[in-house]
């Protein structure tokens, strides 16, 4: 009997142990269930507030958008009466730089050209990275009125108010072959120098330097007072770093979405900053 009582006790004994696995495996399968779903809810609240802050940036921009192009308009039926009279003399020259696939648009670019002739700007330069606008300067000259290169200006004040439209055509490789002459005609300075015999301090490139040297090589060229960019980068793509060191540089958007008010409030702008210049 006792032997009986035992084997009974040992009997519940591994029930209630079998009992009680088979509740923390139930427990721990449902702590699964539930550390899942709150995942999912995580995700989907995280997901839901991502596409609500997008549409809140897309909206805003929309909204923008919108309005600079109602503006625009504004602007070129002359409605707007602080855009009617705005002084152009103070944009002696101009720089427009065109993102390379925008600059097989040879039309958008004349079209642009007329705009900037019309409103009255005299000297300007046109840059795009590979030279698609150098190549076609010959197209774009014969569809201006009274333009001329730059090269072909007065020597003695290339920017002295004339009647002819002055244009200026660059790449990037007028920049790399400007610093690579500047950069020898430096070296073969302070060579010289060092094969005189001469006692020499230790000598150091400061800017005015290089400033020099450019333009002893023939590529100082004047420095733009404002830098429209056309294409989807903000950024000047490789125009002369050495020219725009008190540049104003406005970024316009696609060539293909340019317009006349925009290119008039750009202007405006301008002419409405008070530049410092130190000494």
């Amino acid at each position: 009997m006792c032997i009986d009582a035992f084997k009974l006790m040992g009997l519940f004994s591994c029930c209630d142990f079998l009992f009680w696995f088979r509740g923390s495996m139930d427990l721990k399968d449902e702590m699964q269930r539930v550390r899942f779903w709150v995942n999912q809810i995580g995700n989907f609240c995280l997901r839901l507030v991502w596409h609500f802050v997008h549409l809140l940036v897309r909206s805003w921009y929309l909204g923008v958008g919108v309005a600079n192009v109602i503006e625009s308009y504004l602007i070129s039926s002359g409605l707007l009466r602080r855009y009617r009279f705005i002084d152009v003399g103070k944009l002696r020259y101009l720089a427009i730089v065109v993102e390379s696939d925008d600059a097989c648009q040879i039309s958008k670019v004349i079209q642009l050209l007329q705009w900037l002739q019309a409103f009255g700007v005299k000297h300007l330069c046109l840059y795009d990275t590979e030279g698609v606008l150098k190549k076609s300067k010959e197209s774009i000259l014969a569809k201006l009125k009274n333009a001329t290169l730059f090269e072909e200006a007065d020597e003695r004040d290339p920017l002295l108010d004339q009647k002819h439209m002055t244009l200026e055509f660059a790449s990037i490789t007028d920049g790399k072959e400007a610093v690579a002459k500047g950069g020898n005609l430096l070296f073969m300075k302070y060579l010289k120098l060092a094969n005189s015999g001469a006692e020499q301090k230790e000598q150091i490139f400061t800017e005015a330097n290089l400033t020099e040297a450019l333009r002893a090589v023939g590529y100082g060229g004047p420095e733009p007072d404002l830098l429209l960019v056309y294409g989807p980068a903000r950024c000047h793509l490789g125009f002369p770093a050495w020219r725009i060191r008190y540049t104003e540089i406005i970024h316009m958007g696609p060539l293909k979405s340019m317009r006349y008010g925009s290119l008039v409030k750009a202007i405006y702008k301008f002419t409405m900053v008070r530049q410092n210049y130190g000494t």
